[in-house]
């Protein structure tokens, strides 16, 4: 119990320090501008306009890291995949494989829970088109490695898109030894075991609009990558 109040406290004080950071002066102002600004459907909305904070069950077995607030999504809400179509796709799947309370994700405060699970991100501010420079992913890093560090019963990492997928590997790669990357290519339902105790990584596609609407990604394939994430945690136990 103790054990598990602690790292609710660093969880807590982490979010604390994304909320507040500053480190990356072209997304300060692009993220600011559209709170500012908004979008015409949004006019009413107070917008969060902020880098955004992990979020979901501090006893988590699965973690999903994610590329980065969406503009008029998180960046409006102040919760991961909360308030866009992206959002709206992959809560519905969670909901379905029993790792989310609801299927729709509106707001910060419509009594959505994860279970077993925790959502993040590569980036926490919103990028210009949906591309964070290099740079600006490596000053976010930290902020993964503390989750990482802090999330101390998670089995299985879920990463939605290259840039995710990348940049989890990168965080491991510091204090494991791993397989060469031309040995882990990135693609929908990939799954690898890696050295060192460390989580099972699973890749999906992006959730995002342009992937679902093209039929990239599919409810079904959705579905299926996130049966074999539990499956294996059913059988790692």
């Amino acid at each position: 119990m103790a054990e598990s109040s602690s790292s609710n406290r660093k969880l807590e004080k982490l979010q604390q320090r994304v909320v507040q950071c500053t480190r990356c002066p072209r997304l300060v102002e692009y993220r600011e501008k559209v709170a500012r600004e908004k979008r015409r459907m949004f006019r009413d909305w107070d917008y969060w306009g902020k880098p955004v904070p992990g979020f979901g069950d501090p006893k988590a077995e699965l973690l999903i890291v994610g590329l980065a607030p969406a503009a008029h999504g998180a960046n409006r809400t102040g919760r991961m995949f909360t308030g866009d179509r992206s959002g709206d796709f992959l809560f519905r799947a969670l909901h379905e494989a029993g790792f989310a309370s609801q299927a729709n994700s509106r707001d910060r405060d419509d009594g959505l829970r994860l279970r077993r699970c925790y959502i993040t991100a590569a980036l926490r501010c919103a990028p210009p088109a949906n591309k964070p420079l290099p740079q600006e992913l490596r000053n976010c890093q930290p902020y993964l490695e503390n989750e990482l560090e802090f999330l101390g019963r998670v089995r299985a990492v879920l990463a939605l898109g290259r840039i995710g997928f990348d940049r989890y590997l990168s965080v491991v790669g510091e204090k494991a030894d791993l397989p060469p990357r031309s040995k882990m290519p990135f693609g929908h339902g990939a799954s690898y075991g890696l050295p060192g105790g460390l989580p099972r990584l699973f890749a999906s596609y992006h959730p995002s609009q342009q992937n679902t609407q093209t039929g990239k990604l599919t409810r079904e394939m959705m579905h299926n990558v996130l049966a074999g994430i539990e499956k294996y945690l059913r059988v790692s136990r």
